[in-house]
């Protein structure tokens, strides 16, 4: 079982920021920004690479939870970055599906 299993299922606290049927979006308890949210779709998906055709619907959720949560967050305006890992060499460290939302501060390209 993952963190975000046991935040999910609320063995693990979390400051929510959003919750409904499929998805829960909390701030990272190790933020690499001033706003920084982890978007999680309850149903596990180990990663992004081995999403199905059969998980567009939640995938797409997952994006339009990051906006949404983005307008109520405030950066919206100013600007934010969507990051989804997949793989070790991509900095995944929880073999759960997540999009992190970051904002609130410049943030330099090339990301790493």
């Amino acid at each position: 079982m993952t963190i975000f299993e046991k935040i999910i299922g609320r063995e693990i606290p979390a400051k929510i920021v959003f919750e409904d049927d499929d998805v829960i979006a909390f701030h990272d308890v190790d933020p690499k920004a001033p706003v920084h949210v982890l978007i999680v779709p309850k149903r596990v998906i180990p990663r992004l690479a081995e999403a199905e055709e059969a998980d567009a619907p939640l995938l797409g959720k997952l994006i339009w939870t990051a906006t949404k949560v983005a307008r109520e967050l405030g950066v919206a305006e100013s600007g934010y970055r969507v990051v989804i890992n997949s793989g070790p060499d991509a900095g995944e460290s929880v073999p759960h599906l997540h999009v992190h939302l970051l904002g609130k501060r410049s943030l330099s390209w090339p990301p790493g």
